[in-house]
Parts: C-alpha cells; structure tokens; sequence
C-alpha cells in the first residue's frame, strides 16, 4: 500500500529555545493515518524535494490533526525551520514510521536518556502515559550543558504534576561553579542510572539523541551494567 505523503500547513509554531522550535502541522481534510507515539516523520520543502529529514514526533499518537516535531537548529533543514519557518508555509509530509516505541504494560518501568533536543519523543511518552492514566512508570534523565538548554521544562514540570509515575531529572554538563543551579552535574554515569533501576528485569531503556551519547549510553547498560540487549532501544540522530 502506497504512503499517504500529504503537503501540510503550518499552524503555529513555537520557539522552545533561542535555537529549537516546535512546528505543528495541520492534517490535510480527510488524511488520516494509524501511527504509534515514538516513531518519526520524514518533510521536506516543496521547493527542494530532493532534500528530506527524518525528525521524531514530539506530539503523541493521541493527538490527532496535526503532527508536532521539534528541531534544532542544525544542517540545512533545522537550520531553515528555525530561522524561516512561518505559520502559513507548508511541508511534505511522509507517515510516520519507526520502532522507537514505548512499551506501555503495568509493570514496566522506561528508563529514558537523552542529550539535547533527543528529549522530543520522550515528551510524546509522556503525554500518551498521563493522558491514558497508565500505571507504567517513566523516568527521564536529561543531560543538557546548562538550564538554558531545557527543553519543554513547563511541560514536563506539569506532567510531574498530574502523573504519579512520571520522573523528570535534569543533568547539566557546563555550569560555571558560580551558577545556583542545585541539581545534579556532571554526565550521565552508571551510578545514576542504576539509582533508578528498582526491578531490572521489567525495566527497558530508550536513550535519543547525538550519536556519541547514545553509544556511551549503551555501553554504559549493556557492557558495563549487563542489561539485556533486548531491554535497550535506541534511536540516534547523528
């Protein structure tokens, strides 16, 4: 069966951070699609269709008529959305696809690691979880270089709020020894992860992000914590 590729309106965006933006795409009349949170959609402008990018869904699979994606400002694509792209103008749009999915069962818990703007999907986990009132625990730890680079904080704040299974931790990498930050520093390590970890067998780990820190993420579960591969998802983003 052919893909549904649909030209889309932009219908607002959001500016997160200086250099990230949230772009929310209005379904076309009678497009319709099944899709999953956590996987991703492929745009492209109508005036280079030679040139596609692949970002994840930062909406939920509850969030019908229009798609949310969160971009940085990086390569040509991320750089165009975050400087240029209006309420008004359009993108082609490719269905959502992916295996980056979260495992919504009672007893599991979803440990979710992630650098920068990889936090995207976990937003959409976390809202398809509060808004279902699903009893599988999230915890988010969040590596970023300093608290100007949260992104959606509010929200995920809010999700605190309203979910008794949903954590949100932040890490920051490149504080100066002055700033008030009271929180934790320094990089993702085993420790921590494992300060989390209350019943290993039932717990899958997702990690998104820079390439470099979903690698060392996985060594760090895998090699060096001994989780099952088949307990650890990964989605990288070069």
């Amino acid at each position: 069966m052919a893909k549904q590729i649909a030209e889309m309106v932009i219908e607002s965006v959001t500016m997160e951070l200086p250099d990230t933006k949230t772009v929310r795409l209005k379904w076309p009349e009678g497009y319709d699609v099944d899709f999953k949170t956590g996987q991703f959609i492929t745009v492209y402008w109508p005036d280079t269709t030679n040139y596609k990018r692949a970002y994840s869904l930062s909406s939920c699979a509850l969030d019908r008529g229009a798609f949310e994606v969160t971009v940085k400002r990086d390569g040509k694509m991320g750089t165009r959305i975050v400087d240029w792209a209006k309420v008004g103008d359009k993108l082609w749009v490719i269905p959502p696809v992916g295996k980056f999915l979260p495992v919504y069962e009672d007893n599991k818990h979803l440990i979710c690691i992630a650098g920068g703007s990889g936090v995207t999907p976990f937003r959409a986990f976390a809202r398809e979880a509060t808004r279902r009132k699903l009893n599988t625990k999230i915890t988010i730890l969040y590596s970023v270089r300093t608290t100007n680079d949260i992104i959606f904080n509010e929200e995920f704040r809010q999700l605190e709020q309203e979910n008794p299974n949903f954590n949100f931790y932040v890490t920051c990498t490149r504080l100066s020894a002055e700033d008030p930050w009271t929180g934790r520093r320094g990089r993702i390590n085993p420790d921590w992860i494992r300060e989390h970890v209350h019943d290993l067998p039932n717990t899958v780990f997702y990690a998104c992000g820079p390439n470099e820190l979903v690698e060392s993420t996985e060594k760090l579960v895998v090699d060096e914590m001994k989780v099952p591969k088949e307990q650890m998802k990964t989605e990288k983003w070069g």
